[in-house]
């Protein structure tokens, strides 16, 4: 899936995929700058929390944004496909300033929501230039290819890592969570070796990658993001790995970014927090499509 084309004269919206288990109650580093590119007190969010089966999820966040000072907070209460056909939750999506999808089954939330018009709300107000963010199983749904599950501390091998259509906000990278804290390298390679042409997003709980609209990472929160470039492998056995079997991957790329630290999707170059200044008088990369 395409992400949706981005209307004329206007900026793409940030993508802000979250590791999960970010501070819901202390500086709120993460919603605070999210907030902000959403408007601020001017600010209308509308949240998704259907990939939890918690019902105080959509009430924890409607608290969260309300506690920061935004304009308006509503959640969509979709538990099923048939509720995504709701033209109430349709119009508040086009008021919405700012969309956030919360955490748990990444599954449930690409089964409910896949090709619904919910979904395609989402997509056509990010192209826009909405800012949608998403936390644990709202982050990993945002690529193209979405990673559905897998095995945690392993080395990289076929089968350890099961993928699935995701929403489409970008095609350029691949997203995982929870990812230091759960020890999950091992099956990023993995996606990674599938197609070499995606970027592999590692990020850690309370952190978020902010995806700008000139495809420019840049890293928000306490932990790290670990990208995974494989476009310049040399050798990989995927293709003909027995089920199980570790696989061989030469060649591969890998850069850990903490806070402040930028990744150019589009040059495929990291920058360390010092040369920020340096880094806004490159010129904006043309072409390529990261959402």
């Amino acid at each position: 899936m395409c992400p949706a084309p981005a209307q004329e004269d206007t900026d793409r919206g940030f993508i802000i995929p979250i590791g999960g288990g970010e501070d819901r109650v202390k500086e709120m580093q993460i919603h605070r700058r999210f907030l902000e590119l959403s408007g601020g007190q001017d600010a209308d969010i509308v949240v998704i929390p259907t990939a939890s089966m918690l019902e105080e999820t959509g009430p924890d966040y409607h608290r969260i944004f309300s506690d920061l000072g935004a304009g308006t907070v509503e959640f969509l209460p979709i538990s099923r496909r048939a509720d995504c056909d709701n033209p109430e939750f349709a119009d508040m999506l086009d008021r919405a300033t700012g969309i956030f999808m919360t955490g748990g089954n990444q599954l449930r939330l690409s089964a409910i929501l896949g090709g619904t018009l919910v979904a395609q709300k989402i997509r056509r107000r990010n192209a826009a230039g909405i800012p949608v963010a998403g936390t644990s199983a709202g982050a990993s749904i945002m690529s193209e290819h979405m990673v559905a599950g897998g095995s945690s501390n392993a080395a990289p091998a076929e089968g350890n890592i099961t993928l699935a259509p995701g929403m489409g906000l970008t095609n350029a990278v691949i997203i995982d969570q929870h990812f230091t804290q759960r020890n999950r390298l091992g099956r990023l390679l993995t996606a990674s070796s599938f197609n070499p042409f995606l970027i592999g997003l590692g990020i850690d709980e309370d952190t978020a990658a902010f995806i700008g609209p000139d495809n420019v990472v840049e890293v928000v929160g306490s932990g790290t993001v670990t990208v995974v470039d494989a476009s310049h492998l040399t050798h990989s056995s995927m293709w003909d790995a027995s089920r199980g079997e570790a696989i061989s991957l030469l060649g591969l790329r890998l850069d850990v970014l903490g806070e402040g630290c930028r990744y150019d999707l589009t040059a495929r170059q990291a920058y360390p927090p010092d040369e920020h200044a340096a880094f806004c008088t490159l010129p904006v990369p043309s072409g390529g499509n990261i959402g």
